[in-house]
């Protein structure tokens, strides 16, 4: 399919009419390029994701609660469901703004609108992993997806030549939207099957809808904006450890006793940012497979990095005897989530071949290492995952350094 070529007036979009009092207001939502040169993050996008950081950071406070209370396995499952649909919704907002970013009045309330319902989301999160209630969060989530569907109707209109996509991307989102609100009215018995089929339906429409055309997302913008997520829940696993070491100094608590969780935790993020900012991952979004590979793939990886927040919440809990828990499952809370951080990270920025490097093998070795610490005493095993974190960074370093030295110049 040939691309549509640059306007000498503004790089990176369609040919357009000169600019008007109208169109200032309201421009045609035509399909920027993916070869756009210095495509960054916009304000707007950097303020939708400040307005995530509240349903993240409710996502991953109740889930702490649940955990410290003991509900390990209902706080694992409903952390699970919450955060599909904030990340869902953050996701779908993302590619479609790296394809067709206008900037005029419209989309901008749009995407407020958006922003309204994330907020929603946020002050539901509470109540459905605690006790099972969706209803807010289903709101709050539909009220999101709706505003999507306005948007690809613009597209549709603008840019006839993916106006099939976009139409597919319209009808797809409305009906498993339909289906979130039938389901709030089903027994609780068939709930978490029906969850489990609109989820698949959600994961289904892009696939669906890009067979028809595709959408011209920018590589490096992709890149950078899952990078800016990533800062995100890597700073709510900050603001988590944060709130409780303060608790825990509050009551009294030995600085002794937590020095080994908060050495160990600002070495573990330090190592995650390092590990994930290591990576070229423009490289890897290289067609629609890849690409879908790549964006679902993080769900685990954003989901892993919040979730090691609220892990290290509940050991400093614990280090203080205000948890429930027992030492074994306090630190499975934390060294679960970071482990699956370095495990998904590592496979989503590496092809098969390049897995016999030593430089890469080394990961699987890390992860293994990091889980069998969980059965070290308490508060041991946060300390040990944050010096085998940067232990993984040192090896890494030490031996691309290697490999570039024996490679010819």
């Amino acid at each position: 399919m040939s691309q549509p070529q640059p306007d000498p007036a503004g790089p990176g979009r369609q040919p357009q009419p000169a600019p008007t009092a109208a169109s200032a207001w309201r421009r045609p939502m035509v399909a920027r390029l993916a070869s756009e040169e210095h495509r960054t993050a916009t304000v707007l996008e950097l303020f939708f994701d400040l307005c995530f950081v509240t349903a993240v950071a409710q996502a991953a406070l109740a889930f702490e609660h649940e955990l410290a209370e003991g509900h390990v396995g209902h706080g694992v499952l409903g952390y699970v469901l919450v955060f599909f649909a904030i990340w869902w919704a953050w996701m779908n907002f993302t590619w479609f703004a790296s394809a067709y970013d206008t900037d005029d009045v419209p989309y901008r309330l749009l995407t407020l609108v958006q922003i309204a319902g994330a907020l929603i989301m946020a002050a539901g999160a509470a109540d459905a992993l605690k006790d099972d209630d969706f209803t807010v969060i289903t709101w709050g989530y539909v009220v999101m997806r709706l505003a999507m569907v306005t948007q690809w109707l613009r597209a549709a209109r603008a840019d006839p030549e993916r106006r099939r996509m976009c139409l597919r991307y319209a009808v797809g989102i409305l009906v498993v939207q339909v289906g979130w609100v039938v389901r709030l009215a089903l027994p609780d018995d068939v709930g978490l099957l029906t969850f489990g089929l609109l989820v698949l339906a959600e994961l289904a429409v892009p696939a669906w809808a890009e067979r028809a055309a595709t959408t011209t997302w920018h590589p490096h913008h992709i890149a950078e904006r899952y990078g800016l997520f990533t800062l995100i829940v890597l700073g709510e696993t900050i603001t988590a450890a944060t709130g409780a070491v303060r608790t825990a100094l509050d009551t009294d608590a030995s600085i002794g006793d937590l020095a080994p969780l908060i050495v160990g935790g600002v070495l573990t993020v330090f190592a995650l940012w390092w590990l994930y900012f290591a990576q070229n991952a423009p490289r890897r979004l290289t067609g629609l497979r890849n690409a879908l590979l790549w964006g679902y793939g993080h769900y685990l990886v954003f989901a892993s990095a919040a979730a090691a927040g609220a892990g290290l919440a509940v050991n400093v809990a614990h280090a203080t005897d205000h948890g429930h828990l027992t030492d074994r499952t306090a630190a499975a809370a934390y060294t679960i989530p970071v482990a699956v951080f370095i495990t998904l990270v590592w496979l989503l920025h590496h092809r098969a071949a390049e897995l016999r490097n030593p430089a890469d093998v080394i990961h699987p070795v890390a992860v293994l290492a990091i889980l069998a610490s969980t059965f070290a005493p308490t508060p041991a095993p946060v300390l040990v995952t944050g010096v085998l974190a940067a232990l993984l960074i040192a090896a890494t370093l030490l031996l691309s350094a290697r490999g570039a030295a024996r490679s010819p110049t």
